[in-house]
């Protein structure tokens, strides 16, 4: 199965960024012949502190990701984070996203099926792989037609997660499609006094691992000033750097 790529900023922090970001997306795509999902959130719900910067909320937020699908032809993968959202939000996404932490939640997962669209789910850091045959099943018995999974690393103590590899083929199992979150799977959830810590050194050996046990997805959240996000910098991979990553994953 040919791989597919997500990448985008973590969340939509203006409409300047979401520019260059999408406009990189459109030269590497042009370059390697890919098609790179445009990811990005309108609302980080899940933010260590209520200080944290969320993004412009859904109206605006949706309305900034139509530009960006309009002005630039990519398509669009945004989260959601309540059952009410799933019909407006995929108006605009071509693929929703349900959260790590929300991936039993039924309500969502019914929401997002019935609107026809792609559905990535992201698996919990409290659950295996296997265990993702559950939230697969709530969806293709709403009515879901494609899903698919997503790795991104298990709690196994304070301020840290740990990906084990042997997850991909378990969920492979289940779906056809399953996705490596390169960068939050560098996480040091709460680990930054206040805030998420990580360390982007190490996400491209997540992908490099996580293809040789199968990935045929790979989700990386891109910012050209990373230390400088407002939210999740830390294990964000510098723009400049996936062009690089993407041709190495792309090498039989």
């Amino acid at each position: 199965m040919k791989p597919i790529f997500i990448a985008g900023p973590c969340v939509i922090e203006s409409a300047e960024l979401l520019d260059v970001v999408a406009q990189e997306l459109v030269s590497i795509n042009r370059e390697l012949g890919t098609d790179i999902i445009f990811k990005a959130s309108f609302d980080k719900a899940n933010r260590t502190s209520i200080s944290s910067f969320r993004g412009p909320g859904m109206e605006k937020g949706l309305q900034m990701l139509s530009d960006v699908k309009s002005k630039y032809g990519l398509r669009i993968l945004t989260d959601i984070h309540e059952s009410c959202q799933a019909a407006p939000v995929a108006e605009v996404a071509d693929v929703l996203q349900i959260p790590a932490f929300l991936c039993r939640q039924t309500d969502l997962l019914v929401a997002a099926a019935k609107t026809g669209k792609a559905i990535n789910i992201k698996k919990a850091q409290f659950l295996s792989g296997v265990d993702m045959r559950y939230p697969v099943q709530k969806a293709r018995e709403s009515g879901a037609e494609e899903v698919w999974l997503c790795e991104r690393g298990n709690s196994f103590g304070y301020n840290n997660l740990v990906v084990d590899f042997r997850n991909i083929p378990d969920m492979l199992d289940i779906v056809p499609r399953v996705v490596m979150d390169c960068t939050h799977s560098v996480q040091r959830p709460g680990g930054g006094n206040g805030c998420t810590a990580g360390d982007r050194r190490f996400v491209p050996a997540m992908a490099k691992a996580a293809k040789a046990f199968g990935a045929n997805g790979f989700f990386f959240e891109v910012h050209p000033d990373p230390d400088h996000a407002l939210s999740d910098g830390p294990n964000m991979l510098h723009l400049k750097d996936l062009s690089n990553l993407i041709k190495e994953l792309l090498v039989p």
